[in-house]
């Protein structure tokens, strides 16, 4: 690697090394790439790989996240402006196309970008050159882009959101991120080089983590992906001492449960007796797993601990 080792992803599923091949093989070009996945996939750890892995890599890297930035803000920081362009404008400043000369520039969630922002755009990569805000002259950048987001990009230029010719200027080399569900090896490694990381900014001692709770972490769906699985680990570190427990888990993790393999019956059925049969075991398997704590028991089901009450009087379960 020509750049900086830290920028290589952890991971240990084919999934996600087949992205990283991709990224590998994009990084030989200066071409414009366009990397699509969820939040939290690790778009911008690929984009800093891609710089990374290329010949730009001695030079700057630049990332902005667009959608953070007002309208009113973002070709000013996109393209840079002259002294007076606007009220409080009293020097002249880049924009990140020129930052990033020489080197590579990330604009995250392009897909936010408004309409006049993406004909300015547009114009910059046919021509590779820009008018600062306030100004009349051209000014020419080497920049290599790469843009990242979450939205569908093609449903958005069906519905007029997006400009097809920008699009079509965007997506060159196209890179899609698996969600963390889809490649559930991933998870392992992840938590291990968390828990070292967080264990070493905080410097607390690793927490234990029982099979028990490895489980309910690999079987969750981490909407949040990456960034989630980072933050409930962080969290871990810091607020559990020996070993974690299912309790410490937050509770979207650790329930509810999907309903049991009870087999459904043939012919006909009394439907409101087989579902109670369902419902009593979810109540059952929430008490065994809080140990018996209904208010705990009761988040993990997604109810209120006066509705947890009613069904343990229902089905009978005062004493388990």
């Amino acid at each position: 690697m020509r750049g900086d080792p830290a920028a290589v992803p952890v991971y240990s599923s084919d999934a996600f090394g087949a992205v990283v091949e991709e990224i590998r093989l994009a990084a030989e070009s200066t071409a414009t790439v366009l990397i699509l996945g969820e939040s939290g996939t690790g778009k911008e750890r690929l984009a800093r790989l891609l710089h990374a892995e290329s010949e730009r890599a001695r030079g700057p890297f630049v990332g902005v996240h667009v959608a953070a930035l007002a309208p009113g803000l973002l070709e000013s920081e996109l393209f840079g402006h002259e002294r007076g362009a606007f009220t409080g404008a009293s020097a002249r400043r880049a924009g990140v196309f020129e930052q990033a000369n020489g080197g590579t520039l990330l604009l995250d969630e392009i897909g936010e970008i408004d309409a006049r922002t993406q004909i300015r755009l547009l114009r910059v990569l046919q021509e590779r050159a820009l008018v600062r805000v306030g100004g009349t002259s051209p000014v020419t950048v080497d920049a290599r882009l790469v843009c990242a987001t979450n939205r569908d990009l093609e449903a958005d230029v069906v519905a007029g959101r997006f400009r097809a010719d920008l699009f079509y200027r965007l997506d060159v080399v196209r890179i899609n991120v698996p969600p963390l569900r889809e490649r559930r090896a991933d998870i392992p490694i992840l938590l291990a080089h968390f828990v070292d990381r967080f264990t070493a900014r905080y410097g607390r001692p690793a927490p234990e983590i029982p099979a028990l709770v490895a489980t309910a972490l690999l079987r969750y769906d981490w909407p949040g992906n990456v960034r989630e699985l980072e933050n409930v680990v962080e969290r871990l570190v810091v607020m559990t001492r020996g070993a974690v427990d299912l309790a410490d888990l937050p509770a979207r993790i650790t329930g509810p449960l999907p309903p049991p393999r009870l087999g459904l019956p043939q012919g006909d059925v009394d439907l409101p007796a087989f579902m109670d049969a369902i419902e009593r075991e979810l109540v059952i398997r929430a008490l065994e797993r809080s140990s018996g704590n209904r208010s705990q028991a009761a988040r993990s089901l997604g109810i209120t601990r006066e509705g947890l009450r009613y069904k343990i009087q229902k089905f009978g379960l005062d004493d388990v």
